[in-house]
């Protein structure tokens, strides 16, 4: 395969009558997937939307994004896609960077774009999804609705402009990360492999097809002809009831899931049998969930690393020991080797490879790194020099070549001259049994310029003081990492892949912390 529309060419003729999509009652096969995707293709070319011209959607997980991306990986339109938990003056934003002719929106959210559709100068044709469709826009039933399932007159080359991917604005306002063909396809074959995924495979997606995980892992699944179990948006009851009852076999689910799963009351009345991969990517995974995790299901999870600019690094399920040598034991908090088809470097701040154990920013080149960031020639030079992408990672390797995350650059907080990795003190504070979750973040301090701060989530039932977690860590890190105070909290702010928003966190924190004794 060399573009992404072979993917459904090949299942068109291979796998044709094989089920390939699972949405709530609907179950289609290859052959009628890859109909739909031909149909809204050609009613999308009729509108006059040709090669390079981006379709915009906002919409919840539904059919209608795979059909959007199959009518883009067809006729080589550009899919923008927009973050449906964003305000209106967000949405506003990704859509006019992303100048779409075409936004494609389901009815919940008409009244969030009536706020701001004189905004969106280049939008020619709203297409609305469901029954409550306003005036302004055409249904999407009757946009596709006699269409043609004809393969187009060209299909596309691999340098073909496929996707606009808008990543989660960790650093500031979103920015499009565009793909061609060949850099997503080399994504998803990568899927393939490391997962081990066959014909076989039912893949369940629950986060959001919005962002890169969800589309890498469910067109890993089609690249081998599978099956995706689609959910709308991620339950934990549901997800559970889902394995059982479809046969999951392979699912993407994000740290903050698993712990949800992993603490229903019920899971054990579930026939979880079939499950036999599970990359747990999308944000850092703490040591001691991995463990739970691990123990509960067995050695059947892999803890892919990267961005939706670049891949990295994966930790193979194989690899993942609750016993054993401690270099072992220690790789449990790594997030394993380079894929086979990609380069790491670990440099200093004037681009200067550092030695094994030393940290540093962490450098990416593979064949599947973006083109650059749309409409955004500066971020785009700035991220990526000499070919290779600057990830803002912090991170290092170990004497036998395995990577380590330690922190985001512009996390990482300096105390008295001191450089303090937030994910070390966080590991640190959650080996206690009766935290359910924790972010550090630091905070102003007269003294020392920052000091280190615990906002704690406490397990249902416990009582904790401020002292008793500061005092919890004395023995597991560092006087100086130590947090000088803690904030309780019912919740953390995240972003849509399922992150720790330290942005949000440091505006809610930013009074002066006072001065502290390091």
């Amino acid at each position: 395969m060399k573009t992404l529309a072979d993917i459904w060419i090949r299942n068109r003729l291979y796998n044709a009558d094989r089920l390939a999509l699972v949405y709530g009652d609907l179950r289609l096969t290859h052959r009628e997937l890859a109909s739909r995707a031909l149909r809204l293709g050609n009613a999308l070319a009729s509108l006059g939307i040709r090669k390079n011209d981006r379709v915009a959607m906002l919409a919840m997980n539904n059919v209608e994004w795979m059909e959007l991306y199959g009518a883009s990986h067809f006729f080589s339109f550009i899919v923008a896609t927009v973050n449906f938990r964003l305000a209106p003056p967000e949405i506003a934003h990704i859509i006019k960077d992303s100048s779409p002719k075409v936004l494609i929106f389901e009815d919940q959210y008409a009244g969030a774009l009536e706020i701001i559709r004189s905004e969106l100068k280049s939008v020619e044709h709203f297409v609305c999804i469901g029954e409550e469709c306003p005036e302004w826009a055409t249904p999407y039933a009757m946009l596709v609705r006699g269409a043609s399932d004809a393969l187009p007159a060209r299909l596309p080359d691999p340098a073909d402009y496929s996707s606009l991917i808008y990543t989660s604005g960790t650093t500031g306002r979103p920015k499009g990360v565009l793909k061609t063909q060949y850099q997503n396809l080399v994504g998803y074959q990568r899927n393939v492999i490391v997962m081990g995924l066959t014909g076989s495979d039912r893949m369940l997606l629950t986060m959001p097809l919005f962002h890169i995980g969800a589309t890498s892992l469910g067109f890993g699944a089609w690249c081998a002809g599978a099956a995706v179990v689609l959910h709308r948006q991620f339950s934990p009851e549901a997800t559970l009831r889902t394995w059982h009852d479809e046969r999951i076999t392979s699912a993407h689910l994000a740290p903050t899931m698993l712990q949800l799963v992993i603490d229903q009351p019920d899971i054990d009345t579930y026939d979880l049998s079939a499950m036999r991969i599970i990359n747990c990517a999308a944000a850092p995974m703490p040591v001691t969930l991995l463990r739970r995790c691990v123990d509960k299901f067995g050695r059947i999870f892999v803890n892919s690393y990267g961005a939706t600019e670049a891949a990295g690094s994966i930790l193979y399920a194989h690899q993942h020991h609750l016993t054993g040598t401690p270099a072992e034991l220690r790789r449990l908090s790594s997030v394993g080797e380079p894929f086979p088809d990609a380069e790491i470097r670990i440099v200093d701040d004037n681009g200067n490879d550092l030695p094994q154990g030393q940290p540093g920013e962490i450098l990416m080149r593979t064949p599947g790194m973006m083109e650059g960031y749309w409409n955004n020639h500066a971020a785009t030079v700035e991220a990526i020099r000499d070919g290779w992408y600057y990830s803002g990672d912090m991170g290092y390797f170990d004497e036998d070549g395995f990577l380590f995350l330690v922190d985001r650059k512009k996390d990482m907080i300096v105390s008295g001259g001191e450089n303090i990795y937030c994910r070390e003190v966080e590991e640190a504070i959650l080996e206690h049994d009766g935290i359910a979750d924790v972010a550090v973040i630091g905070v102003p301090d007269e003294k020392w310029g920052e000091a280190v701060k615990a906002i704690v989530i406490l397990k249902p039932g416990i009582s904790l003081g401020e002292q008793e977690i500061i005092e919890f860590t004395t023995d597991r890190i560092a006087r100086y990492k130590r947090p000088k105070s803690v904030a309780f909290v019912d919740e953390l702010p995240r972003l849509p892949s399922g992150k720790v928003s330290k942005v949000a966190l440091r505006d809610a924190f930013r009074a002066v912390a006072g001065t502290s004794e390091n």
